[in-house]
């Protein structure tokens, strides 16, 4: 099991996915489009496992810059 995310995380994700899922049974199972069951199963599949698509998706897009360290002083050259 890959644990990229924290519990706080995955409990959060597990929330909203349930939420998401309370107002489709409201509405109506027949009624919502199958596009609404997709970021519930993404949901759910990030706080079973804690690999979350989006977080995934998202950073391939767009990556962390590193940061340039740059030296405080110039190095004088030795002779």
């Amino acid at each position: 099991m890959n644990n990229n995310m924290s519990s706080a995380m995955r409990f959060f994700v597990l929330v909203v996915g349930s939420v998401i899922l309370l107002g489709i049974w409201l509405t109506g199972f027949d009624k919502v489009h199958w596009v609404l069951y997709l970021p519930v199963v993404f949901f759910y599949l990030a706080a079973i496992t804690g690999i979350c698509p989006g977080l995934a998706f998202s950073s391939m897009l767009f990556p962390s810059k590193s940061s340039a360290k740059a030296p405080a002083k110039a190095r004088r050259k030795k002779r």
